[in-house]
């Protein structure tokens, strides 16, 4: 929570695999990089339980592009 305000990522599991299927940044928080700290601390907890990523949600998806060393978490 920021300023009062959820910022979430929904998600789905399955054995080692996660799957990002939706985040929501209020308009509030937009602009201000609560979406990147969002989606750099759940990818940084993937990587620390030896877990892959299947990027569905669009802004997930961009922000690993935009940021190459999270690409090997990427499921292939």
């Amino acid at each position: 929570m920021v300023d009062g305000h959820l910022a979430i990522s929904y998600y789905k599991l399955d054995g080692n695999v996660v799957s990002f299927i939706h985040t929501e940044v209020p308009p509030e928080l937009g602009g201000k990089g609560v979406g990147s700290r969002l989606v750099r601390g759940a990818l940084d907890q993937i990587r620390a339980e030896g877990m892959k990523v299947i990027p569905v949600c669009p802004f997930v998806k961009a922000w690993i592009a935009d940021h190459p060393e999270y690409k090997d978490l990427v499921k292939t």
